[in-house]
């Protein structure tokens, strides 16, 4: 009985009411709160507390190369760019029912900024997500095969809610490189979502494939079924930035 309650509230595995348990008192005695009034109040600090966890756990699977949110974006600066379709893409319904959503333009228009701000959302929302780019995905896989531990790295690609396929189009792909990447896609069709950018329009995707239109094709089917695509146009936001700099200067 006399033991402390932040002891007591520690060996229940409740950090976040062990913490605020004194604030939270003092708070209930000012306002003359109810005991049960009181234990809600705590209880939500606790609930609060666990969510941020998670979220930042979340994150951190994620392995997001950097930190990008839709607040952050310049719409003004793409020449064009339809802002309506990426708002609906953040309410996270395509997430909801399994769709893709595929953003399509030059280097530097803020495609990957976009990606990874989908995907940072969708970790605050509560979704499993991944980011990887499209070379180091097929490396990862083609190193599997030869220790056996591919099945595993597929899980890897197929389990989460989200799988953020980062840069396809900007180096070519042989043909081992090509076919798993369909197994990658054709994993995650109608399971799961796949969020991706490219710098080629589809009808251009035979010369990432090794000039494979079939299988280039195939892939781009499975992912376009269930999808919105997003086309930008504009030059580098990165190249306009430096030129700006350098006629300041």
């Amino acid at each position: 009985m006399n033991q402390p309650l932040k002891d007591l509230l520690d060996r229940l595995k409740l950090p976040h009411m062990a913490h605020h348990h004194e604030e939270v008192a003092q708070q209930a005695i000012r306002q003359n709160l109810s005991h049960v009034q009181f234990l809600r109040m705590l209880a939500e600090k606790e609930i609060l507390g666990k969510r941020e966890r998670l979220v930042h756990i979340r994150i951190k699977q994620a392995r997001f190369p950097i930190t990008k949110t839709l607040e952050s974006f310049h719409f003004q600066f793409p020449k064009k760019i339809d802002k309506n379709k990426i708002l609906r893409l953040f309410d996270l319904d395509f997430i909801r029912k399994r769709d893709n959503a595929i953003f399509v333009g030059p280097s530097g228009v803020g495609k990957t900024h976009l990606a990874v701000a989908l995907g940072y959302k969708a970790c605050q929302e509560g979704f499993r997500v991944l980011f990887t780019t499209a070379v180091n995905m097929i490396n990862q896989l083609t190193a599997s095969l030869a220790d056996t531990s591919f099945l595993e790295c597929m899980k890897r690609y197929s389990q989460p809610s989200v799988l953020i396929i980062d840069e396809l189009g900007f180096l070519p792909i042989d043909k081992n490189g090509a076919d798993l990447l369909f197994q990658v896609v054709s994993s995650r069709y109608e399971c799961g979502s796949i969020v991706l950018t490219t710098n080629l329009p589809f009808k251009d995707w035979g010369k990432i494939f090794n000039e494979d239109v079939t299988l280039a094709s195939a892939v781009a089917d499975r992912l376009v079924h269930h999808a919105e695509v997003v086309k930008i146009e504009g030059e580098s936001y990165r190249v306009k930035s430096r030129h700006k700099n350098e006629s300041q200067s």
